[in-house]
């Protein structure tokens, strides 16, 4: 079950380096988020997060969060 504040966050950080950098993380392209699955998620928060961005893109999820995504 997912947490409502996990997915609030989720909606609303944003990707802090690399290529996509100011990006908000449901915005990352799925092939990214893989690529980092098999590289290993960041620690902490950050990599928690991410993990489940590329689990709702799996899930074809993900557009239900377009309406919390800060513009």
């Amino acid at each position: 079950m997912l947490d409502k504040e996990q997915v609030l966050k989720l909606a609303n950080t944003r990707m802090p380096f690399g290529k996509y950098q100011g990006r908000p993380l449901m915005q990352l392209p799925e092939e990214y988020l893989l690529w980092f699955q098999h590289k290993g998620f960041p620690q902490g928060q950050l990599g928690e997060l991410m993990a489940l961005a590329l689990a709702l893109k799996v899930e074809g999820l993900d557009r239900l969060l377009d309406p919390l995504l800060r513009q």
